[in-house]
């Protein structure tokens, strides 16, 4: 009987989903190409903030489930207890439903741009929030907003795909999933307008900009209408700007851009090192969520998002955060609590790599607000408490402080700015979030040449990046440049044997391969111009001395810059391709210029 009912709900949930797509089509069949873009952008954007709904009410929810425990249980360490569960059924989740196949981080929606053409699988419109929800939800030290980006992403690259959109379409569409789901999550549009801009698209037209607008404004919309401001991180309260503090803002700054290198390099090496472990998918999170536990035993504030502890930072109240620790009978101390800020502002970045390494789901976004309010606060309190600086606005410093950490990890200043900016309800501290995350910035791009979420592709050439040249090179596709179908000599082959495949094929130019297929040289016509029309020479000439080394080979698996700056190094118009040590084809400067040019007029998103 039960099965019969189920059995009816889908039967009615398909048909209903198959007539609205109709719908769709034939609306796509009486609107113009701009104006269904524009239709989709607020579809798009109606089903990415209905995700961020989701995953931030439930997060929200555990949090004060876990606080209600806590507070009236009498069970103070609830909290250190939960991120087991979370991990372990994240796990589980990804192995049975999702088949073992989980994409993470925002680096996705850049490798799908620059790779993929836009494309993302149909399961990461459900699979980042389900799994970053069960992560972050019961108390994984990690952040919401790298799976909601990746939802949003996927809901545009598939709504595109179903209505059979361009490439260019598709990658504006996922665009305006990303700006949707980052305004949805902080009731801030201009901030994922620039986050799309900034981050996914490295190249686009003004025309582009009204789509992606469209996104955000619904996204932040549908968000402020339907959740609770307590779910969103707002601040009220805030001091007006007073240039006599710059030389702390610009402190601050320098401070912010180091960190952010401390936060990336401790973070990849926490990556690396859960690499390495030798142990079953769930054996390495129980030793993950185990560490995590200990953590949050000696700091609450690492448990989920961290957004309320920001909050008490913020609103005057930091002494809160040393409740139901074993620091709690000190909380009229400001030395134990600047030095238990601190030392929670270290520890994030490991807390947040044992989350994410050991099997959990999420991003750094969230991890990078902690921290840099956390630095904020302790920066301001600190001058205070040493008397150098008695008044400063604290609560500026630990707003400020997020932009700092913002722009340094993910190298995106305007969005740092203006997300703070927005997020604060009003704009008296735009000059020190220009201040702070501009230094940041510098500071952070001087030692690290890309954001933490994509330094590992963009070293493969695997995403755009800011180098527009870099970016059209890294598009093109080697194994539609390589040139396969040419003639070979073989080294039994003799000197005539090469003036008859000259005499009877176009080629100019032939490898040498021996009876593996291995390169063992290269016969140029340009080369040997001087004995091809010697009969004499030809005649009493060996093949090895025709034929050269030479001067550099490339691999399937390099990239396209890689295989540009050989053809720099050897001075040559073409080298041979290896596959595997075997001789595969030859590659010509020429058809890699020729793709370039046509990938140049085909970047820009019109």
């Amino acid at each position: 009987m039960l099965n019969r009912k189920v059995s009816k709900v889908r039967l009615f949930f398909r048909n209903n989903v198959r007539h609205i797509e109709t719908l769709f089509f034939i609306i796509k069949s009486l609107l113009s190409k701009r104006h269904f873009i524009y239709v989709s952008a607020v579809l798009v954007a109606i089903s990415t903030a209905f995700a961020v709904i989701i995953l931030k009410s439930f997060a929200h929810s555990v949090f004060n489930f876990a606080n209600y425990i806590n507070g009236y249980l009498k069970f103070p360490y609830i909290n250190s207890i939960l991120p087991f569960a979370g991990i372990l059924l994240t796990i589980f989740v990804v192995r049975k439903l999702l088949k073992g196949k989980i994409e993470k981080g925002s680096s996705r929606i850049l490798y799908a741009v620059a790779k993929r053409g836009g494309i993302m699988p149909k399961r990461q419109m459900y699979a980042q929030i389900i799994t970053s929800s069960l992560t972050v939800g019961l108390g994984g030290s990690a952040g919401l907003e790298s799976p909601i980006t990746i939802t949003g992403a996927a809901f545009g690259s598939n709504f595109a795909q179903k209505y059979k959109l361009s490439k260019k379409d598709r990658i504006l569409l996922l665009a305006c999933g990303v700006a949707a789901g980052i305004a949805a999550a902080f009731n801030a549009p201009i901030a994922g307008v620039l986050f799309a801009i900034e981050v996914v698209l490295t190249d686009v037209s003004i025309t582009a900009f009204i789509p992606i607008m469209i996104s955000a404004a619904t996204g932040a919309i549908v968000s402020t209408i339907v959740l609770n401001e307590e779910v969103l991180l707002s601040f009220k309260q805030q001091h007006p700007f007073d240039y006599h503090n710059i030389p702390y803002y610009i402190l601050l700054g320098l401070l912010a851009g180091f960190i952010s290198i401390y936060h990336t390099r401790k973070f990849q090496k926490v990556e690396a090192y859960f690499d390495r472990l030798k142990k079953g998918e769930y054996k390495k999170g129980l030793y993950g969520a185990s560490l995590l536990a200990v953590l949050i035993f000696f700091s609450p504030s690492l448990f989920g998002e961290g957004y309320e502890s920001i909050k008490m930072l913020a609103n005057s109240h930091p002494e809160e955060l040393l409740d139901n620790t074993l620091l709690e009978s000190f909380k009229d101390n400001g030395w134990v609590l600047l030095a238990f800020a601190g030392v929670t502002m270290l520890l994030k970045v490991f807390a947040t790599g044992l989350t994410l390494s050991s099997g959990g789901n999420g991003g750094n976004f969230a991890p990078s607000l902690f921290v840099g309010s956390y630095l904020g606060f302790f920066v301001a309190k600190s001058l205070h408490m040493v008397g150098l600086a008695k008044d400063l606005p604290v609560s500026s410093f630990t707003i400020v402080g997020m932009a700092g950490l913002l722009s340094g990890l993910f190298h995106a200043p305007l969005t740092a700015i203006f997300l703070i900016g927005e997020i604060t309800g009003g704009y008296n501290l735009m000059v020190p979030l220009m201040i702070v995350s501009s230094i940041s910035f510098a500071v952070s791009n001087q030692f690290e040449n890309h954001s933490m979420d994509v330094k590992h592709l963009a070293d493969k050439g695997e995403v755009f990046t800011g180098n527009k040249d870099k970016n059209i090179l890294s598009s093109i596709d080697l194994l539609a440049v390589v040139t396969t179908n040419v003639r070979t000599i073989e080294t039994s082959h003799e000197p005539d044997d090469v003036i008859n495949l000259l005499s009877t094929t176009r080629q100019s130019i032939f490898a040498v391969v021996d009876e593996r297929n291995r390169l063992v040289g290269i016969v140029d016509f340009d080369s040997i111009r001087h004995m091809a029309f010697s009969p004499f020479k030809i005649k009493y000439s060996k093949l090895e001395e025709i034929m050269s080394l030479p001067k550099e080979t490339a691999c399937l698996e390099d990239s396209i810059e890689m295989i540009m700056n050989k053809f720099e190094t050897a001075q040559t118009d073409y080298l041979p391709i290896l596959k595997d040590e075997k001789y595969y084809g030859l590659i010509f400067k020429a058809k890699i210029l020729e793709n370039y040019r046509q990938k140049l007029k085909d970047m820009v998103i019109e």
